[in-house]
């Protein structure tokens, strides 16, 4: 078990953590955003505090890596990459998609054939989705939907579905007249929820190379102007 610094910006909420033998220890959430620019040094700060007064050395910084809002993405991992150097730790980068089921399958009672759906908004009827097993094995990759009845009909004829995060709410009227569609309110890619993903990194040696470590959200939106240079 580690000492693991967590930050999660994908969203408007911002949120810091710390865990320590695998168990949260100290966290903070700010839900008035988007205030990343101005929290999340406050929220750093005072976690490295706690650290330094309980005299626990600091082993890695996780960080919640996309997709989600560009802006709060580059500001999270941007902190996070001046951490690492600063402390010389270890970066962890976690899936803001994963970090969104984590809530989930520990507090909701789940069939065994249930598939999850974590959505994070994009815009007008677009979301930016990824279709998880309850083992969190990847059963359709993340990607940019535009959301129809149609969307994930092959995926609902077959399982019970659950969609959640902050682009489920806006999906609910066109999906919600399909038996196997369920929603779960309220759920928010938090950094406390973050440790589980992070304990799993540290366990498989899944490092980040802090130099060069992009959010997802970067990564794919440059793919798609290389792909499409008319893009601007």
């Amino acid at each position: 078990m580690s000492c693991i610094l967590h930050i999660e910006t994908s969203t408007e909420v911002c949120s810091v953590a710390v865990s320590d033998e695998g168990r949260n220890i100290w966290h903070e959430e700010d839900f008035s955003g988007p205030n990343h620019n101005t929290q999340l040094g406050v929220y750093v700060d005072e976690a490295l505090s706690f650290v330094e007064s309980h005299a626990i050395p600091l082993d890695a910084v996780a960080v919640s890596c996309g997709p989600g809002s560009y802006t709060g993405l580059r500001i999270g991992i941007s902190m996070a990459k001046g951490v690492c150097y600063g402390r010389d730790v270890k970066l962890i980068g976690i899936p803001t998609l994963k970090v969104l089921c984590v809530p989930v399958l520990l507090r909701q009672e789940l069939p065994e054939d249930a598939l999850l759906c974590p959505m994070i908004d994009a815009r007008r009827m677009e979301v930016y989705a990824v279709i998880y097993d309850r083992a969190l094995k990847e059963i359709r990759q993340t990607q940019a939907d535009i959301v129809d009845a149609e969307t994930y009909k092959s995926y609902l004829d077959s399982h019970p579905v659950y969609f959640f995060g902050n682009g489920a709410s806006k999906c609910k009227e066109v999906l919600d007249n399909h038996p196997n569609a369920h929603f779960i309110d309220n759920i928010h890619p938090l950094a406390k929820w973050m440790f589980p993903l992070a304990e799993k990194a540290i366990a498989l040696q899944d490092y980040k190379d802090v130099a060069y470590f992009e959010p997802f959200y970067l990564k794919e939106f440059v793919a798609t102007v290389a792909k499409n240079p008319l893009i601007n």
